[in-house]
């Protein structure tokens, strides 16, 4: 049986997962998001590459990092992810430029047990002191690996792109005005957004709408203005596209939360 659950503590998401037939569609996160794989083995496609992590697998992914997910096989897969702002990570590092991961899937025993003490903590909601303490221990361990280096900020044309979608997020998708703005045909703009990002503009648009309507769900614990303002048709619209990249629907997701 698929199950998800999410806690939130000192700005962290935590998820427990168990999957057997659940498939996530490709996505992104504007977060990091650091998992370890507990039963079984996670596949995904990142980067252009097929990744498979292991029991004991500490998963590494960036912000805006696109990638799918699922079960390797009907054995079943069972994993916690913790997903990280990245200007609270930033802050816990004293760094002032974002960072990137280098690698995908690492098996580190300190670095899993960090990552877990943290998810545990969040997961069975402990003292929020507790969890930044946790925090700074993961961090460190990052840190102390080298896992990661400077991060070559997008371009000025994405980067405008990424801005106009932001900006529209309730309304209707409509390649022709943004490709009036950057000068471009649509294919053209279509090839080099999913160059540059691994995602299409129109997921990369949805994938927003559903991270803001998370983001009102958790400021507000108000499902139905959350389906208003990202220009959901209703909340039926919305559950499905947020089960699509949570596992689960947003109405469950806000029950987990209080």
């Amino acid at each position: 049986m698929d199950k998800f659950i999410y806690k939130k503590s000192a700005g962290i998401t935590a998820l427990s997962a168990s999957m057997t037939d659940f498939m996530y569609k490709k996505h992104s996160h504007k977060e990091y998001a650091i998992g370890v794989t507990l039963r079984g083995i996670q596949q995904y496609n990142l980067d252009g590459s097929l990744h498979l992590s292991h029991q004991n697998g500490v998963m590494l992914f960036n912000p805006e990092q696109a990638h799918d997910g699922m079960a390797h096989d009907k054995t079943g897969l069972d994993y916690v992810m913790l997903y990280i702002e990245p200007e609270l990570l930033l802050e816990v590092i004293e760094k002032k430029d974002i960072l990137r991961f280098l690698n995908p899937i690492v098996y580190d025993y300190r670095l899993e047990q960090r990552v877990l003490s943290l998810a545990d903590a969040i997961l069975n909601q402990k003292d929020e002191a507790l969890c930044n303490e946790l925090l700074l221990s993961l961090t460190e361990s990052l840190i102390q690996n080298d896992l990661s280096s400077g991060f070559k900020k997008d371009n000025a044309l994405i980067r405008k792109a990424k801005d106009i979608l932001h900006y529209n997020l309730e309304n209707v998708l409509k390649l022709e005005e943004i490709c009036r703005e950057l000068d471009l045909s649509k294919f053209q703009f279509i090839r080099i957004f999913k160059a540059h990002t691994g995602i299409s503009p129109y997921q990369y648009f949805l994938n927003c709408k559903i991270e803001r309507a998370k983001q009102l769900i958790e400021k507000n614990r108000d499902i139905y203005a959350a389906v208003a303002e990202c220009g959901f048709v209703d909340l039926t619209h919305l559950n499905k596209h947020f089960k699509s990249i949570y596992g689960t629907t947003a109405f469950k997701y806000m029950s987990q939360l209080n």
